[in-house]
This record gives structure tokens, sequence and C-alpha cells, in this order.
């Protein structure tokens, strides 16, 4: 038995095909085909239903494929406890979710390259349902992602926690106004990430507290893409505040929500069974130390809050 053939079983059992699983390990199918053949005749047992172009695992398939994937996350810890030397570069992969990748993992790297010069970190952003099974999967070392979490083979670490604003254009009728309560917002039109977004899961608990479904007039996949929908008055929405930034002041307002005001809580995750590298502890340590500053309340950026808020 060939760690190869390892490879090539679980990438069958996860894409569900041969021809992808071929693609996704370099190979061509019929070599891939052919080890599996040999793999199975080796076992005594077929690992997949073949029908049509579809491979479903049998009985002793499922068995296999479990025990596969932990052969291969231990060969991978190996591998990567014996090369983690201090004389050695290191190259980690973070994810996080797209409400704060752009306003963290900037000022993250520049301080990475400061203090540790010789990490090399590559970067990932997705929503968190995908960066979840990305770090199950063994392609990411960290992912930083909206609570909650729950799934009992990953680690997860809070890190901080920060307030959902309410962000509407300069000429809204609201735009004057320094609170403003749920039942204000259920004529409104939102502008929101899209239903993988943990944010967007957010706003919906908010509206359901206040009794009333949110008007969706846009789905966007970018905050840029949202904030240039309400600057432009075609619709409301509901941010983070580290969202916030100089470059907001001349089109956007951002105001608190009075009651039952929606909080996200920010953690850390990383597989329980990974390996953790000296250059992942290094980035760890920078994530907690981060001051997860406000970019807007060091800006000047003037908008309707007090200043305790």
């Amino acid at each position: 038995m060939e760690l190869s053939q390892l490879r090539y079983a679980v990438a069958i059992g996860e894409s569900g095909n041969f021809t992808k699983a071929s693609s996704r390990c370099n190979v061509s199918q019929p070599s891939l085909s052919q080890q599996i053949i040999k793999l199975e005749k080796e076992l005594g047992h077929k690992l997949f239903h073949r029908l049509g172009h579809k491979a479903v695992p049998t009985e002793a398939g499922i068995v296999f494929l479990e025990r596969a994937k932990r052969i291969l996350l231990e060969v991978e810890n190996t591998t990567k406890e014996l090369a983690d030397s201090p004389s050695l570069g290191r190259r980690i992969t973070i994810g996080a979710i797209p409400t704060l990748a752009p306003y963290l993992l900037p000022s993250l790297i520049a301080r990475s390259k400061r203090k540790f010069p010789n990490l090399q970190i590559d970067i990932r952003e997705d929503f968190k349902v995908h960066l979840i099974q990305a770090i199950l999967d063994g392609e990411l070392d960290l992912a930083v992602v909206a609570m909650p979490v729950q799934d009992p083979r990953l680690y997860v670490e809070p890190l901080m926690q920060e307030p959902l604003l309410l962000v509407v254009g300069k000429d809204h009728p609201l735009a004057n106004r320094y609170l403003v309560t749920g039942e204000d917002l259920a004529n409104e039109t939102f502008a929101m990430m899209g239903s993988s977004s943990s944010t967007a899961a957010q706003i919906r608990a908010f509206c359901g507290v206040h009794h009333f479904e949110p008007r969706i007039g846009f789905h966007c996949s970018q905050i840029a893409t949202v904030k240039a929908f309400v600057a432009l008055g075609a619709g409301i929405s509901i941010l983070p505040r580290v969202s916030r930034s100089p470059e907001d002041k001349d089109s956007l307002v951002y105001i608190p929500l009075a009651d039952a005001s929606p909080v996200r809580e920010i953690a850390m995750i990383r597989h329980l069974q990974r390996f953790q590298s000296r250059g992942s502890e290094q980035l760890l340590g920078l994530l907690r130390d981060w001051k997860w500053e406000e970019p807007a309340a060091s800006s000047g950026l003037t908008v309707p809050v007090s200043s305790d808020t």
C-alpha cells in the first residue's frame, strides 16, 4: 500500500468522481483507476460503487477513507514537525471572512514581516462555512471567523467582540439620528452580504427579534459593494464597526442600534489534530496581541455617535 494510493482514494471519496480526482491529483485517469484497482485487490474489498460518472464509497470504502484521512494527516504533521527548524523558512496559510479580511490581514501581515521576517503567510478570504471546511480538509492552518462555531474537531479561541452598526447614505432620513431602533428599519430595503455570510445571518436574527423580515434588494459578495449601494441611497445595511473607513465620511453615516444591538464575536479556529508549527504559534501570538483598532476612530471620521460607543 502506497501513500499515493491513499491520496487517490481520498480524492475520489471527496469529489465523487474519478475524473475530478485525477485532475486534483495531477495524474491521468487511467493511472488513478489502475492504482485503485490494485489497492482494492490488496485489501480484498471494493472501495467504490462505479455508478456511471459517480463514484460512491462502499461500506468498506467508508471505513477505509476515514482511516486514510487520518494517516495522511499524520504524515503531513510529521513532515511539518521534522521540517520546523529555526534555520528554515516557515510557511502557513490563514483564512478570514470577507467582513474582516480587508481590515485584519494587511495589518497582520505587515506586523509579521517586521517581527518574523522568515514567516511566509498565504491568505484566503472566504465565507465561514468554506473556511471551516478548509480547516477540516487540512487546507488551512488557521482561520479567523465569526461565532458560533460548533464542531468537535476544531479548537476555537475567542479573540474579541464587536458591535454591528447601521449604515445609511448621507441623505437618508435616518442620517441625522443618534440612535435607531429595530422598528425604524422594518420598511427599509437592505443591501447585504450573501446568504453564506455570518453577518447576513446576524442581520436576519436582529430583524427577527423585532418581528419583521428584512426586505433584501441587493445581495453582495464584498463589503465595498454593500457600501456603494448604500452610498447611492438604494438601501441601508448593518455592518461590523471595523468596516468603517476614512473614505466613508463623504457618503456614509454609521449609527448605533438602540435596542438589542447586534454584536459579533470573532474567534480563531484550527484543527485539533493538526500539528501546530512554530509559524502558526507566532501568527497566533500576533492575533492575540492585535489591538483590533477601529480605523475610523483614529481617522477623524464624523458619525452621529457619542464618543463612548
